[in-house]
């Protein structure tokens, strides 16, 4: 059965507050479970999320800042600690592959997971082995370099109940018409698959972290079933969002306006805002889809076909 969510385990942006865990968020999909810009306190977080070790498949840095990255060595010594039976696949820019290792290998412990390093250099299509989906890169704007992640579900096939019945197609027929495209009635008309049935949209996932306004951004968020993205500032503090190459939440917001976005999560909270109000009013008033403002431990499930 499908399960897709996504579990919040931190919202914070540089600086954690007494409400808010540095970045870290678990994307259930199915069998899998990709972690992203782990921070630090994540393996606690996860902890306090109900999230285990062998349920992460696949773990996804942004870039190398420490608030999206810190939580990695402890996020590895504990895959190794549980004794994760799958391989586990981490992507990261190729450029910080010495921060990677570093983080790596912060303290001794023995290895026992098959630990694949991915690193990405360019946009585009990524390795990702057995993935019920296509992993995607897109390349952001912020001072180090910076790669946001999509999943794209490939299309499938909705059979239309009304025209097999009007074709007299039921029971193992329908099946074999679905693996072979086309199906030979008794009295010799043939049907087609494109007849009896409509393409059904696979669902697209982006996660879009420290970055300014750039082509990237859009790239990421076209067509995207849920977004979740940084909205560090607000408006009135626009400024500090360019100069450190960030985002507003109005920013954010007209992103997945353009994008077509059906569900928009806001996250990555500067410390200068205790309360969030303005995040959720200056969204609103760019995006009329679903919003939510993130907050620790939070679940929030994709939307439905």
């Amino acid at each position: 059965m499908s399960h897709r969510e996504l579990v919040v385990l931190g919202t914070a942006s540089q600086v954690p507050t007494r409400h808010r865990n540095h970045n870290g968020y678990l994307l259930r999909w199915d069998g899998e479970g990709l972690l992203f810009d782990p921070g630090e306190g994540t393996q606690r977080q996860m902890l306090h999320a109900g999230v285990s070790a062998t349920d992460v498949t696949r773990i996804c840095v942004t870039h190398f800042h420490g608030d999206h990255s810190l939580g990695l060595a402890g996020i590895i010594q504990r895959l190794n600690l549980d004794r994760v039976p799958h391989p586990v696949d981490c992507y990261f820019p190729a450029s910080g592959s010495h921060f990677f290792d570093r983080l790596r290998h912060a303290t001794a412990f023995h290895e026992t997971v098959e630990l694949r390093p991915r690193p990405v250099s360019s946009a585009g299509a990524l390795e990702a082995p057995g993935g019920p989906f296509r992993l995607e890169a897109a390349a952001l704007s912020h001072p180090v370099e910076s790669f946001g992640y999509r999943l794209v579900e490939p299309d499938g096939r909705r059979m239309l109940p009304e025209r097999l019945a009007a074709c007299g197609i039921s029971g193992p027929d329908v099946g074999r018409l679905q693996r072979e495209g086309r199906l030979t009635l008794p009295d010799g008309r043939t049907v087609g698959l494109d007849e009896v049935s409509e393409t059904r949209r696979g669902q697209r996932f982006a996660f879009v972290m420290d970055t300014r306004v750039c082509d990237g951004v859009a790239a990421l968020a076209e067509g995207a079933d849920m977004l979740v993205i940084e909205a560090t500032f607000v408006t009135a503090d626009a400024g500090l969002a360019e100069d450190h190459g960030h985002l507003t939440a109005a920013q954010a917001a007209r992103a997945a306006a353009e994008g077509g976005v059906r569900t928009l999560v806001l996250t990555h909270f500067s410390q200068r805002y205790p309360d969030l109000d303005a995040h959720l009013a200056e969204a609103r008033a760019h995006f009329d889809g679903e919003i939510v403002v993130a907050e620790d431990l939070s679940r929030v499930p994709l939307p439905p076909r």
